[in-house]
């Protein structure tokens, strides 16, 4: 591989031992695969269904939940040996949630070999002609060794990498590793400098490329796991061990929460202790109660509901998000695509539609209706001067060889004023054909047509142009109109006639009539450019990396939005010359990368996730697979992406459509609000618990729950109302706010100031009713009338919960449904409890009246959260005057 495209051809059959004409001997090839290596790709090795169990019990939640489940099971198992009541829902209620969220990460987020497995069976199945002791024989890939001689013909696929040593017209697509869309011409002739990008290399031909037309002899210089392909497959090998950013907010979410929880339960137990002494009650039955009480506290503070709630969100999430056209392999990627910040974008098959189209026709000195054209030499020239053809499959032309010919040939068939190809081949007899070369420029095909002799010339326009009558200032009144189609990346074809009676070379393609010409382009998708335009407005950079040219790449980047004012494009060269702290400089304003490589992409992406980005990727090349991989959402195309591109990517969309991502973006965004309503709701719970418990003990009071009463608590309130919290619907300003990075906490400023608002005035309320009974009950009825208040003040939180930002929940009160039927089914169980459950929660039936007070009370947790927001919206309004007054008078200040 190292001395293949910048060596002469003679050097290379030198270097390896090959013979041309004979290729190689048995021995040889013995030698060459002990030497070089086999031309398969190794397996990675997979790990076990153990292993995978064990590293999703490994994460930080789960882990704080065995604790708790560990210290809950103990602690009633004492219980239960001592005598004493003992309650096991909460422990089954952790389990269960332990199970849920190990299950979904161990079967349907496990690592995936897939994308190898599946490059691996397109090498298998391949064969090939190659020359040995002299013998043209068939080889399977796998057979295959470096040294080998091959022989390629329209129709074949490349097994190896290798260097053209002959050739005739050979014509290769290679899009799969290279992105182009245009077929590539090779040659044996050429010889290139040691940088140049593989994109470049005329004299290469690279494993899974495809033969479009001409043959040649080709000399095997890498195999397997040392050819671009293996490259790929090297890439795909490695396993991505970060985590995702919800993943990582987690981790520190719950070691802070597992720290405070520790801390309090700590002080709640030494001042325990100290009372006890203090009024002389210190036995070890009422030392084992105070420690209970400081594990239940414990297991409290921890939001057990988490992993249900994300498991459930990201369950609900995938199928809604299958109705939007994107199909999710892994559960994670819901949310981490709602935290995209950066969409590394493919251009070919992905912003474009991956087929050559004709966009234009120029004929009669105009640019004429391309369905209803009428310059039958044109139309016969495409039909006749071609040996492509086009098959219809569901309503679509499926093309069969060059793809430059067939999108003609499309033209031809959906102009309504023109005959079908095939009856204009019928119609006419070939009598001389002269294919196109790299060197002429042009193809020429002379037919016995209408009685007459003409020969149809088609090809490059400034070669065509020369061969006309026209003027020199008619040619260049074309060159300019060409030119302008060709900045813009675009193909153009010219065509020509002449009716001849002599048929030699000189003739038939001299003092020709010019016909005009098409402009040819992998034409971009109709939803591109506003798709691009959401993505700006909702603070997601969009860059694209493609392997086609810089003029090409431009040109599209321009047509969709992505390039525009002080942003630059650059090839992959120039960012191979970069070093890491450069490159990530330089990508605060590149845009476009083109002649990108695989590893180029994969670089790309590796260093704006340093840079904190969260990282989507879409493609639908091998070349993408990667970076696909490495990203933290790879995204693929459903319809024109290769099996390997699906299988190395966590979403696929199943139309192909940029658009679609849009909308992923939209749900993921909306799940995550979701989970920090969720994070919101339970931290004001557990702030509003432990706030509670230490300043009633801090002020003297008995603790106002029992252990069991906690308990209670903390189901009721990790259950129902908080789940339906994920389920709420998105909110219209999803797209306008700017994504939220990787290092954000989960719990930011001011959500922090709302759970605290939240937490200290119901331990404010909670300890009034103790000071001062402002509710009116008697004494017996005190412990039961704050129990009860406490789940209802949490209750009336909840709707709370349901705006993170500044908006009234009054807006949105009726549209979350299921919350409401939530609300009401829970305030009826609580009426159960505390009215029938007394010998077991400790509770006495309270009067009508005294569930009515503590409504009242209860609700003026609303009324406390809308007159914060409404503070906060105003302040912010002359926060915003004051800047734009600001503005005024600096503008003033600069003009005076």
């Amino acid at each position: 591989k190292t001395l293949s495209y910048y060596l002469d051809k003679n050097q290379v059959v030198a270097e390896l031992k090959s013979n041309v004409k004979n290729g190689l001997t048995a021995d040889k090839v013995i030698e060459n695969r002990k030497k070089y290596g086999e031309n398969v790709l190794e397996k990675p090795k997979g790990k076990s269904i153990f292993k995978r169990i064990l590293e999703a019990l490994l994460e930080p939640m789960i882990i704080i939940l065995l604790f708790a489940c560990c210290v809950t099971l103990g602690t009633n198992i004492g219980r239960l040996i001592g005598g004493k009541d003992a309650d096991f829902i909460e422990s089954i209620g952790i389990i269960f949630a332990i199970i849920l969220s190990t299950t979904i990460t161990v079967v349907m987020e496990g690592k995936s070999h897939k994308a190898f497995e599946k490059l691996n069976e397109i090498e298998k199945r391949s064969t090939t002609k190659a020359i040995r002791d002299g013998n043209v024989i068939v080889l399977t890939q796998a057979d295959i060794v470096v040294g080998d001689i091959l022989l390629l013909e329209a129709g074949d696929k490349v097994v190896a990498d290798g260097r053209v040593i002959e050739s005739n017209e050979l014509l290769v697509d290679e899009s799969h590793l290279t992105g182009e869309t245009h077929a590539v011409t090779k040659s044996s002739d050429k010889k290139y400098s040691k940088n140049t990008p593989m994109q470049e290399r005329l004299n290469m031909v690279y494993s899974g490329s495809y033969v479009l037309s001409g043959n040649a002899k080709v000399i095997v210089t890498a195999v397997g796991k040392n050819s671009m392909l293996g490259e790929v497959a090297e890439e795909l090998k490695k396993e991505r061990q970060e985590n995702s950013p919800l993943q990582e907010k987690i981790k520190k979410l719950g070691a802070k929460l597992t720290i405070i929880s520790s801390v309090c339960a700590g002080l709640v137990f030494v001042i325990g202790v100290i009372k006890l002494i203090a009024t002389s009650n210190f036995t070890f039955l009422n030392l084992q109660e105070t420690f209970i009480s400081c594990i239940v506290l414990i297991v409290a503070a921890v939001p057990e509901g988490l992993p249900t709630i994300i498991a459930i969100s990201l369950s609900l999430s995938v199928i809604k998000m299958s109705k939007q056209n994107a199909l999710v392999k892994k559960l994670v990627a819901c949310e981490t695509i709602g935290c995209i910040s950066v969409i590394c974008t493919d251009k070919t098959g992905t912003l474009t539609k991956n087929e050559m189209t004709v966009e234009t026709v120029y004929s009669n000195g105009i640019e004429e209706d391309m369905f209803t054209f009428t310059n039958e030499h044109i139309l016969n020239n495409i039909c006749l001067n071609s040996t492509a053809n086009l098959k219809k499959e569901k309503g679509k032309f499926a093309f069969i060889g060059n793809p430059t010919e067939c999108a003609l040939l499309v033209l031809n068939e959906k102009n309504k004023r023109a005959e079908p190809y095939k009856k204009v081949r019928e119609n006419a007899l070939v009598l001389k054909s002269v294919p196109f070369s790299s060197s002429t420029k042009i193809m020429t095909t002379v037919v016995t047509f209408s009685g007459q002799n003409i020969s149809y010339v088609k090809g490059a326009p400034e070669i065509v142009l020369e061969k006309t009558t026209l003027s020199t200032l008619q040619k260049n009144t074309i060159v300019e109109r060409v030119k302008t189609h060709t900045e813009q990346g675009k193909r153009v074809i010219a065509f020509a006639h002449k009716v001849v009676s002599d048929l030699s070379d000189k003739n038939i393609d001299g003092e020709l009539i010019f016909d005009g010409f098409a402009v040819i382009c992998d034409s971009v998708r109709e939803d591109v450019a506003k798709s691009i335009k959401e993505c700006k407005k909702a603070g997601i950079n969009v860059i694209m990396l493609t392997g086609d040219s810089l003029v090409t790449a431009k040109a599209i980047a321009r047509e969709v939005g992505i390039l525009k004012g002080e942003y630059s494009a650059v090839e992959g060269r120039d960012i191979d010359k970069l070093t890491d702290e450069e490159l990530k400089h330089k990508l605060s304003y590149v845009k476009v990368i083109a002649r990108s490589t695989p590893l180029i992409k994969l670089r790309v992406v590796n260093a704006l996730k340093e840079l904190g980005e969260v990282v989507a990727v879409t493609g639908d090349g091998i070349n993408d697979a990667p970076a696909l991989k490495s990203a933290d959402v790879g995204i693929s195309m459903g319809i024109t992406g290769t099996e390997v591109s699906k299988e190395a990517s966590d979403v696929i969309l199943l139309n192909d459509s940029f658009s679609t991502i849009v909308k992923a973006v939209k749900w993921g965004r909306g799940m995550y609000d979701n989970f920090r309503r969720f994070i919101l709701f339970q931290l004001s719970v557990n702030v509003s618990a432990l706030l509670t418990i230490v300043a009633s003990l801090l002020f003297g009071f008995d603790s106002p729950f029992t252990a069991l009463q906690l308990l209670w608590i903390n189901i009721i309130m990790d259950g129902p109302p908080a789940l339906t919290l994920g389920l709420e619907k998105q909110h219209k300003d999803l797209m306008t706010r700017e994504p939220i990075r990787r290092d954000a906490s989960l719990v930011g400023k001011k959500m922090l100031v709302r759970i605290m608002i939240n937490g200290i005035y119901v331990a404010g309320a909670m300890l009034l009713q103790l000071k001062t009974n402002f509710l009116k009950v008697d004494y017996y009825e005190m412990q039961t009338t704050l129990f009860t208040m406490f789940i209802l003040f949490q209750l009336c939180n909840a709707f709370n919960s349901r705006e993170l930002l500044s908006e009234s929940i009054l807006k949105n009160m009726g549209k979350n449904k299921i919350m409401l039927i939530t609300f009401g089914l829970v305030f009826l169980l609580q009426i159960v409890i505390t009215q029938f459950g007394g010998s077991l929660f400790m509770t006495k039936p309270l009067s009508v009246l005294t569930w009515c007070k503590i409504m009242l009370t209860a609700v003026s947790i609303i009324v406390v959260n809308e007159i914060y927001k409404l503070i906060y919206r105003k302040s912010q309004k002359l926060k915003l005057s004051i800047h734009k007054f600001n503005e005024r008078l600096t503008r003033k200040q600069v003009q005076n």
